[in-house]
This record gives C-alpha cells, structure tokens and sequence, in this order.
C-alpha cells in the first residue's frame, strides 16, 4: 500500500505542511499538488465543492508525492467512508464537541474489529495498492476538529479516544465558541486568551500522545505555530492565494500605469 507521507514526516520528528483547497476543479488540485506541499486538503465543508468533484481532484494530486486529505462536511459516517473509497489518506472531521462524537468519527475510519468501516474501496485500491484492505487502519489518519466551546470543556476526553491520531484547530470557529463576537473572527489569533486556549490544545494532545494541527492566515503565523511545537499547519486555501495575487498583481499594473500616463502629461523641457 502507498506509505502515508504524513505519517512518515511525523514518524521522523518533522512538522507537515498543508495546503487547502476550496475550489472544485481538478486542475487547480493538479497546480497547487506540484508546490511541494506535504498533504493537501480538499474542503468539503465550506468549499465550492460536491462529491461529484472530489473524485478527480483526488485523482489530478495522484502526479504529485503530496498526501490528499479530505475535510468532511459533517462527522457522518457515509461522507467519511466514501471519501475514503475515493482515495483520501486522512480524513478531518468538523464540530467534534465530546468523547462520544469523536469514537465514532474514529471508528468509521477503521475496519472491523476496530471500527465499523464498510469494505468497498473502490479507487482506493487502484490509487494506493491491491493491500490496501490490509494496511489502510495503519495508515489513514483520524484528525478531530476542536472549534467549540463544547470542544474545550470535553478536550481532555477527546484527546484520549482510542485510534484518534490528532486533533485540528479551527481558528475562526473556536473564538466564536469561546468568546462569541467578542473579537472580529479570522485565523491568525492575537488576543491572550485565545492564544492560551490553542496553546492548551496542542498541550493536552501531546500530554495525549497524539498530533496537533492548526489553521493559519499567513507564513508567518504558520512558523510561529510550528515553533510552539504544532505538528501541522495549514497554510492559506486556493481562494485566497488566488485572489491575493490577481490583486497584488491589478495594484501593480495600476501603479505603473498611473506613473506612465503622469509622465506622458508632464510638461516637456524645450531645453531653454
């Protein structure tokens, strides 16, 4: 079966890079796989994207030594198992508040006797070997979203689920759960008590024995976390490293428009 990269980065004491991707479309799945990102992730919960979608761009990642991962939109066994039959290596499960709903986002990751997946691998088997049956539990990677107040009060719960092989923070959401409308939401927290609140996440995984990651806004923030000992990060998704350079890109050619047609107005110097 196909080694899972993440895992072996992890293995090797080495923090993962990941990419985001919103947009339905195999080509730009394709574009962003070549980037030399460790894992991608494609967003079925808030991406401009189906099932329908998801199979190939699955498929279009497969030219490149990325890890595809899948964000489900909801911790419902039937998305899971299926993003699973089409390929992802790992899954990220949104909005999991207690120990209960994170057994049994981890059990439809597993097949029996650990867990309750169905056999039916349908690409999987062409994208990652004729074994898969065999090796997929030891591969496919379990990541729970911590978002919610919910989340926090039942963290120490959480992190001990048997087979959970790490926890994902969701930024945005998690300082609304936290602290309501209190701060404008976004993904790079400043603010002390939600930098106290993520800091306890990653600690009480660690404490767990399992992986923390985290959603990010810039580079920047992204080293920061991984100087705090994260073990993956997300960077920004297609959307927004799509639009930032159409619009840095229009900012600059209207800048050097302005400064050619100011010159072109400018008095000439006859000379004397």
């Amino acid at each position: 079966m196909t080694q899972n990269n993440v895992r072996r980065l992890w293995a090797e004491g080495k923090p993962v890079l990941n990419g985001w991707l919103s947009i339905g479309n195999a080509f730009t799945t394709e574009i962003l796989a070549a980037q030399g990102y460790d894992s991608l992730t494609i967003d079925q919960q808030h991406g401009f994207l189906g099932y329908e979608a998801l199979a190939p761009m699955l498929q279009a990642m497969k030219a490149s030594p990325v890890t595809p991962l899948v964000r489900v939109p909801w911790n419902a066994p039937g998305d899971i198992m299926k993003a699973l039959d089409a390929g992802a290596l790992g899954i990220i499960c949104p909005m999991i508040n207690s120990r209960a709903e994170s057994e049994q986002f981890v059990s439809c990751l597993r097949y029996p006797p650990h867990g309750q997946r169905s056999m039916g691998p349908t690409r999987a088997v062409f994208a990652h070997g004729a074994d898969y049956g065999k090796w997929a539990d030891s591969q496919v990677i379990a990541l729970a979203m911590i978002e919610t107040a919910d989340g926090m009060k039942n963290l120490k719960d959480i992190v001990a689920t048997p087979g959970l092989d790490g926890v994902y923070i969701g930024p945005a959401d998690l300082t609304l759960g936290l602290t309501g409308r209190k701060y404008p939401t976004g993904f790079d927290r400043e603010e002390p008590e939600m930098i106290e609140a993520i800091r306890e996440i990653l600690a009480r995984a660690h404490e767990a024995g399992i992986k923390a990651a985290i959603h990010c806004g810039n580079s920047a923030y992204a080293a920061r976390a991984i100087g705090w000992g994260f073990d993956m990060v997300t960077l920004l998704n297609d959307v927004r490293l799509l639009a930032g350079a159409a619009k840095a890109s229009v900012d600059q050619a209207r800048k050097l428009i302005g400064e050619q047609v100011a010159e072109a107005a400018a008095p000439k110097n006859a000379g004397y």
